[in-house]
């Protein structure tokens, strides 16, 4: 099959109608034992679950007949780690106690999810009801760490190589067979070009062999209904989108239904403190080997002291909801070669004052975001976009696992009566479940699938809703001068 053309308009149109609420999954067993599903199948505890290293950086991972969460007892492992354990089988006859003759139960409705927009290859197969039956992932960042940043024509490269195992193994794990799926749903936009026409190539190659309809994704839609897999979260609330390649306000109204406010100008948070570690040259650090860029970040500042450097706020003039972290990175970068010069090294040594500074780059990273968060939470109930008995905010993405960012929203939420939520870290980062996921909330509402895939192209870069981010700017909400983030 020819690779297709890069960059084209939209693959989806419209807004999906209202969907049925999402399954109340949390952490545990789904309370109330056997309790009615989404979909009207029953959703009965966990019979088991496992997961178990497959080669290098790749995992796979199974849970059937369980929702995505594991019970207290037997908690999923991290991804990565070589183990497997069992819970004692429970199992609920929905048809005990009934007379008469056995009703006709439609099975519950499965998808792929393929994932490939950066640098990891994700796939995972889910149900309807938040089941997860199986993932695989394989991660890059071994690679792209020895390298200094992603290389776009490395990590195609790396796709091209993983992506059939990976789905051999997502649907290994769960039991499923191709032709066993309603629907195929895979990362079109946005992402690395490269990077995403891999996925969409492998999987229009699955759709046109099984005849399976085709739903594309867009990946920080996927990112923000992620939630909905792990709570029950019932439209509208706001959603703040934090990864390596995009910053995203926005307030999410149903599937497929969004309203911008505002999002990054220029570059991302996961990028900036990236940026930031390479100058720090992190990766020689001694206690930061063979962490990314960021999680060094995150785990110097924890012992640095953030108020030895102050840094200016960027976009102060600008009452809107818009990021901006380039400007940042070069005050930080002005900084580190003041106290090169001080010190009297060179660039690739390790200053005497390096987590000091990791601390202090963390911290107007922080205070940026939830300056610009706060403003939006001002807006929505300023305009009764959110009410305040419901108001809530998600945050999901990468960077949103770095839990002093994760506090110090928190510390936000509370003080402006939002619920706060965020996804386990481990669905915070790119990963086949929120791709599935997001399938299957597009199957169930009935909106975005493609019985025919002519003309489907993937898009490097893609809006994400209806921006009404110059009616933010217009309102000039004032936002009450930040405290503290703890």
């Amino acid at each position: 099959m020819a690779p297709p053309p890069p960059n084209s308009g939209n693959v989806t149109s419209g807004v999906c109608p209202a969907p049925r609420p999402a399954g109340r999954l949390r952490l545990g067993l789904w309370s109330g034992g056997g309790r009615a599903a989404p979909g009207g199948y029953c959703a009965a505890p966990p019979l088991q679950a496992f997961t178990h290293q497959v080669s290098g950086s790749r995992t796979a991972q199974g849970t059937r007949g369980a929702p995505f969460q594991a019970s207290p007892r037997a908690q999923l492992l991290p991804m990565g780690s070589t183990a497997l354990r069992f819970l004692q089988p429970v199992r609920h006859s929905m048809a005990a106690g009934l007379s008469g003759p056995p009703r006709h139960v439609r099975p519950p409705r499965l998808v792929l999810g393929i994932e490939t927009s950066c640098d990891d290859t994700g796939a995972a197969v889910l149900d309807e009801a938040g089941t997860v039956l199986g993932e695989a992932l394989q991660s890059q960042k071994e690679v792209h760490l020895k390298a200094g940043g992603i290389i776009p024509h490395v990590a195609q490269q790396l796709h091209r190589e993983s992506i059939q195992q990976v789905v051999k193994e997502a649907l290994s794990a769960s039991g499923v067979s191709v032709n066993e799926l309603a629907a195929i749903a895979t990362t079109v936009k946005p992402g690395l070009a490269l990077s995403l026409e891999v996925g969409l190539q492998y999987s229009l190659q699955l759709v046109d062999r099984y005849q399976k309809p085709f739903i594309p994704i867009h990946h920080m839609e996927a990112h923000a209904l992620t939630i909905r897999l792990t709570e029950q979260v019932e439209f509208p609330f706001l959603v703040l989108l934090l990864s390596g390649g995009h910053c995203i306000l926005a307030v999410a109204r149903g599937v497929s239904d969004f309203l911008l406010l505002g999002q990054s100008i220029d570059i991302a948070p996961g990028d900036m403190l990236d940026k930031v570690a390479r100058r720090l040259s992190l990766v020689k650090h001694p206690e930061c080997h063979g962490m990314a860029g960021g999680k060094a970040i995150e785990h110097l500042a924890q012992t640095g002291d953030w108020q030895q450097y102050t840094f200016r706020l960027p976009m102060q003039q600008y009452r809107n909801c818009d990021f901006s972290f380039s400007g940042l990175q070069s005050l930080v970068n002005k900084a580190i070669l003041q106290k090169e010069k001080e010190e009297g090294i060179q660039e690739g040594e390790i200053l005497s004052c390096v987590k000091d500074i990791a601390a202090a780059a963390q911290h107007v990273v922080a205070a940026h975001i939830i300056q610009r968060t706060h403003r939006a939470m001002l807006f929505c109930m300023k305009n009764s976009i959110l009410l305040p008995k419901t108001a809530t905010l998600v945050v999901s993405g990468g960077v949103a696992s770095n839990q002093y960012i994760r506090k110090g929203l928190q510390t936000l939420a509370n003080a402006n009566g939002f619920a706060f939520l965020s996804p386990p870290p481990r669905l915070c980062t790119d990963n086949g479940v929120m791709i599935a996921w997001n399938g299957i909330e597009r199957l169930r509402a009935g909106c975005g699938i493609l019985y025919s895939t002519d003309g489907i192209r993937y898009e490097p870069k893609a809006p994400l809703g209806i921006d009404i981010s110059k009616r933010v700017e217009e309102d000039s909400i004032k936002v009450p001068r930040l405290r503290k983030i703890q």
